[in-house]
């Protein structure tokens, strides 16, 4: 999953916009994700033990899950500069092996004052919701901003 970057501004959201990313989750994306955060829990890597478990199966971590909404903040919608502020996260569902994650981010609110973007995400599989909550993030403005902005 490679995203091409999108650099939108402050100026340039606007409430009901939509950002949408499909991910396949696959074993060695959980595998990494333990390597990455030392969270070895065998209920994502060990399928002998997590067929003992009311899941039945491994399943992703919920922060794998829940990173691809940062995927999304970090290179779409917004993109390049935002800064995450806050996030909440209702974790709805599992997200197992070979499963496909739609994540939807959509602007819900802004406040051009803080020039801050209050975003809903959600992210299903296939018609069941795994993942919610809302972020809060930070939006260079056009006018405002000091920060270089990378060239794409």
């Amino acid at each position: 999953m490679q995203l091409s970057l999108r650099i939108l501004y402050f100026e340039d959201l606007s409430v009901g916009m939509t950002e949408t990313l499909e991910k396949t989750v696959s074993s060695n994306d959980v595998v990494g994700f333990a390597e990455l955060t030392g969270d070895r829990n065998p209920i994502h890597l060990s399928e002998h033990f997590a067929a003992k478990t009311a899941f039945g199966g491994r399943i992703a971590h919920g922060l794998y899950t829940a990173g691809l909404i940062s995927a999304v903040l970090g290179t779409r919608l917004p993109g390049p500069g935002a800064v995450y502020v806050s996030q909440t996260l209702n974790f709805r569902a599992p997200v197992r092996i070979g499963d496909t994650v739609e994540v939807t981010v959509t602007v819900a609110e802004l406040d051009p004052q803080r020039l801050r973007a209050r975003l809903s995400c959600t992210c299903r599989v296939s018609e069941a919701v795994v993942l919610d909550g809302e972020a809060l993030v930070k939006v260079p403005s056009k006018t405002k901003s000091k920060r270089p902005m990378p060239r794409i």
